[in-house]
């Protein structure tokens, strides 16, 4: 009998492991591959730059919204999630290929240079908003990023 319940529940947590793992929100690194799952889906790009080792604000953003299961969620079905790091330790050094394509996207979307930056992208490669961290955790960016795309 305890065998059976060990493996039953076993089995529960193996396919709830799976069903987690395949409801993950997927982070695309490259703006042309985006561009194109956009179209092809059309959904807006949810592109972030951040400063992963050195930035205060994207390290919390990160922390409080996007590495949330809450946030995987909301965004999944919403949209194509773009992430370009700009890191300054030696240690967490890009590819030089990823470190080029992280500088083109920023040249066209942002030219500015602000970190944590958070700009919504049609399909069509225009930009709808840009944003920033704000304080308040995942349901508090969810709504703000609603009501972003809602003023579109």
């Amino acid at each position: 009998m305890r065998l059976r319940i060990v493996l039953f529940l076993f089995a529960l947590l193996t396919a709830a492991g799976a069903h987690a793992q395949s409801t993950a929100a997927t982070w695309n690194s490259d703006l042309t591959a985006a561009l194109q799952q956009a179209k092809a889906t059309n959904k807006p790009i949810l592109a972030v730059f951040s400063g992963s080792d050195w930035c205060k604000p994207c390290i919390m953003l990160k922390q409080e919204v996007f590495d949330k299961s809450e946030f995987e969620q909301f965004a999944k079905d919403k949209f194509v999630l773009t992430r370009f790091d700009f890191p300054r330790s030696k240690k967490n050094k890009l590819p030089a290929n990823q470190t080029k394509i992280n500088e083109q996207a920023a040249a066209q979307f942002n030219k500015e240079g602000s970190f944590p930056l958070v700009v919504l992208i049609s399909p069509e490669g225009k930009v709808l908003a840009k944003t920033g961290y704000r304080p308040g955790g995942v349901a508090a960016y969810d709504a703000h990023l609603t009501q972003l795309l809602a003023k579109k």
